[in-house]
């Protein structure tokens, strides 16, 4: 008797977590032997696809949508035949009955297991942080999860002072993200230096510096003892007495191994869960694990690179394509960037025997530290802080043993002859090119001969570049050397905000054509309603340019700046300047200003280089009443707008004036107060060509001459970047010049890009072409754009009259410090001081 056909049951592999390194490892095993081999099931805690989790600093920032993130979509999980149990937890192993018991009552049968459970995040004992029924206070996050990343940006929109708990990578992410939404930041760090993990005592603080100059506070020797405030979170009482007031707290202190399945389960767990050299549990022939809860050989592992070398070993084990895999450890190196400031680190950060030589380069000013450690000509440690352009050589003598130059100071600098980087060329195939996200030399040229042709192509098909962003170089190089030098151009360099994929012509001709007059609708119609927070300001600023008071507003879109009408400082006071044109005050004006710096305690007040006068230290909820009592326009001193003209005294007074410059540049300020534009335009009026009002170097710039005439100049600038600006035309009377500056300013904002300076701007369409614009009106666009720049002029309102009809419930509502700070000292003779930004 012939028994049936019976078809084979596949054997069962149930992998719990769904995070980077479970997930990447179901990758592998597909990649090897197909979706066929395995009935896979997989358990994330969070209900989602498995999404990339160093990016979450980025969707905090607003620098990446959250859609951008995701690595495995849930449709992926069905295309490959994976059975994904999203947001299931497991909560016990039988091993045994070789199944898995679920949260919602469900067992699953295995017949193999990898445990890939990551990590949680390390929650000091901090009174009043935690409790035990109720969970985190409500103003209280930790920085793990897409849903923790949610909460603090919504808490964050609605509150001023964040204090961050812990200064390694994470914690500094979290400081620079919550500043994009107007919160002031004081980072607390237990030990004595940030970074103190991979940064040595030198580095670390000269990585402060830089963070402190972007405006974040840091105290370190900082042992957080309490969190006060019962309904909501008004400071962090420090061990020392010290309190820091705050109306949220991040804590970031670090991760550890998540190794409570594996506990309750009876499986072997030290610092974490223990596992041979082919991620075996130990003891356990059919249980694996892989990722942050494993520790191998005693090291655990908090970096991605070493995830990407556990799935690998893993997948060519359980697939049997590699039976011979086995997993000897990982060096740790990494290069990334920490609140906007490259970092590299390798291997140990100080020398550990007497013989061990030490080659240390420090440059405080400049933010920038470089150390190394050699053994025996090897590299075992290279630290690199603000400049980073040796990483390349570093990681590869780091990692491959490479020889060194006997001149050790070669490893930190080039001197003299070729660079002894790393080209393209010379890297090898499986070299990791992006830490953050595993990607290889090799992968990267396989996309390009794969017919992608655009490095924004390459990047968005691997992720490379995607994470922290400081491979990006690398990832272009290697793109054009992949392609033989034929690389395509990215559509997306003309884009004029990153969300809407169009550039900015087609962009406002299908706003007009499409009548769009919000932000939502833009995102609606012309990206899929897909939201982007990179771009919304500058939708914001061309909606309002093109509509006027058609706009409508959604204050949700706005900066903090632009939603009170002020400029916020880094204690979370605001900057109020009121406008004076021309430069020009009087006794009445200054009376009232004296009276606001007395009544409200104004603890600096100011001179500016665009001079005017300058009250710093207002509070929030003091804003209407401020603007009231001094009862003067603004001053447009926080915005992407027309800011000031600054004027010298001209023919009235000087011997050497030979026009009114005064009266010329008031007119001007009173004609053009207030519009938005790309960027800043700052204007000068000078009555002589000795230039006292610096008319040269301004965005525009009008200057006296013999006979009565005026020069303009454009695209001057004298900040960062100092220009002197190009010659535009010369003119016979005041009339001419009002009617010139309306023209180019009209065309600047209708054509310059978001943010493009006039700087920039006018050396990119050119001197020449915009006399043909401007000037001769070659292309008859003169009469349209006197047209417009009169409808914007006509729509101006004063912003400081929201004093009187607050735009919406609570826009001045009271703001912090609730905790006394220390006093700013009252300054009794202000200096001369740039406008602020």
């Amino acid at each position: 008797m012939t028994a049936p056909d019976t078809v084979a049951r596949r054997p069962r592999l149930v992998v719990v977590g769904n995070g980077m390194a479970g997930a990447r490892t179901v990758e592998e095993i597909i990649d090897r032997v197909g979706p066929d081999r395995y009935d896979i099931t997989m358990f994330g805690a969070e209900p989602y696809g498995n999404y990339n989790r160093i990016l979450l600093s980025n969707v905090l920032a607003g620098a990446e949508e959250e859609d951008g993130i995701f690595l495995n979509s849930l449709a992926w999980y069905q295309e490959h035949g994976v059975t994904l149990r999203a947001g299931v937890e497991v909560t016990r192993i039988d091993r045994f009955a070789r199944v898995v018991q679920a949260a919602d009552g469900t067992t699953t049968p295995y017949d193999k297991l990898v445990i890939a459970t990551g990590s949680v995040p390390f929650v000091p004992p901090i009174d009043g942080a935690h409790h035990p029924r109720r969970g985190f206070h409500q103003g209280v996050f930790t920085f793990r999860t897409l849903d923790d990343t949610r909460a603090m940006i919504r808490y964050a929109r609605d509150h001023e002072r964040a204090v961050v708990i812990g200064g390694g990578l994470l914690g500094l992410e979290a400081a620079r993200g919550l500043q994009q939404y107007g919160v002031s930041v004081t980072l607390l760090h237990a030990a004595g230096h940030l970074m103190n993990a991979q940064l040595d005592a030198t580095g670390g603080d000269i990585l402060r510096r830089s963070v402190e100059r972007l405006g974040i506070d840091v105290v370190t020797q900082a042992r957080s003892e309490r969190i006060l405030g019962r309904d909501t979170v008004e400071g962090v009482r420090l061990a020392d007495g010290r309190v820091v007031a705050a109306d949220m707290v991040v804590i970031a202190a670090g991760i550890r191994p998540n190794t409570t399945l594996a506990q309750v389960s009876g499986l072997p767990v030290e610092r974490a869960i223990v596992v041979d050299d082919q991620l075996r549990v130990l003891d356990e022939p059919d249980i694996y694990a892989v990722g942050e809860c494993v520790q191998h050989r005693g090291q655990t592992y908090g970096l991605v690179a070493p995830l990407w070398e556990q799935a690998k070993v893993l997948a060519g084990h359980l697939t049997g394509t590699d039976p011979t895999a086995a997993y000897h450890g990982s060096r740790a190196a990494t290069k990334l960037k920490v609140a906007g400031v490259d970092v590299a680190a390798m291997g140990v950060t100080a020398p550990e025997r007497d013989d061990d030589e030490f080659v240390v380069f420090a440059e405080p000013r400049r933010g920038v530290y470089k150390s190394v450690v050699v053994r025996d000509d090897r590299l075992i440690g290279a630290t690199l802080v603000g400049d980073v352009s040796k990483v390349g050589f570093l990681m590869q003598a780091f990692d491959r043993g490479s020889p060194l130059p006997q001149e050790r100071v070669r490893l930190l600098f080039d001197l003299g002859g070729p660079p002894a980087e790393v080209s393209a060329a010379e890297l090898a195939d499986d070299a990791q090119v992006c830490n953050c996200n595993g990607v290889s030399k090799g992968a990267l040229v396989a996309t390009v001969a794969g017919g992608v042709r655009t490095v924004a192509g390459v990047m968005d098909a691997t992720r490379a570049g995607k994470g922290c962003g400081s491979c990006r170089s690398l990832v272009g190089q290697i793109v054009e050397w992949a392609a033989g030098g034929e690389v395509a151009a990215d559509p997306s360099a003309d884009w004029y905000v990153p969300g809407v994929p169009l550039d900015k012509p087609t962009l406002i001709a299908e706003i007009r054509a499409r009548g769009l007059r919000s932000v939502s609708a833009v995102f609606d119609a012309l990206a899929d309603g897909r939201e982007d927070a990179r771009s919304k300001m500058g939708l914001v600023s061309l909606l309002r340019m093109m509509w006027g008071d058609e706009y409508v507003d959604e204050r949700g879109a706005r900066f903090i700046n632009d939603r009170v009408h002020a400029n916020i400082q880094r204690d979370g006071t605001f900057s109020v300047v009121p406008q004076m044109k021309g430069g020009c005050t009087t006794s009445e004006q200054l009376r009232r200003i004296a009276d606001v710096a007395d009544k409200y305690r104004v603890p600096l007040v100011k001179l500016t280089g665009g001079q005017r006068i300058d009250l710093l230290g207002i509070r929030k909820e003091d804003l209407p009443k401020v603007w009231a009592d001094l009862d003067m326009p603004s001053g447009y001193a926080y915005g992407k707008s027309f800011r000031t003209v600054k004027t010298c005294v001209g023919s009235d007074f000087c011997r050497f004036g030979m026009g009114d410059s005064t009266a010329l540049g008031i007119a001007i300020e009173e004609r053009f107060q207030g519009l938005e534009a790309p960027g800043k335009m700052k204007l000068a009026v000078t009555g002589c060509p000795r230039n006292c009002a610096e008319a040269y170097v301004k965005d525009l710039g009008v200057v006296a001459i013999d006979g009565g005439r005026w020069e303009i100049y454009v695209g001057g600038a004298a900040g960062a970047h100092v220009r002197k600006g190009d010659l535009l035309a010369t003119v016979d009377t005041p009339d001419e010049v009002m009617t010139l500056t309306g023209r180019f300013l009209q065309y600047y904002r209708e054509n310059a890009n978001w943010l493009e300076r006039s700087y920039a701007f006018v050396p990119r369409i050119g001197i020449d072409r915009l006399r043909e614009l401007i000037v001769d009106d070659a292309d008859g666009l003169g009469a349209g754009l006197d047209e417009r720049m009169a409808a914007s002029v006509a729509g101006y309102r004063d912003p400081w009259r929201e004093r009187d009809d607050q735009a919406t419930p609570g826009q001045f509502r009271t703001a912090l410090p609730l905790v006394q700070l220390p006093a700013v000292p009252i300054r009794t003779e202000p200096a001369s001081n740039g406008e602020r930004p």
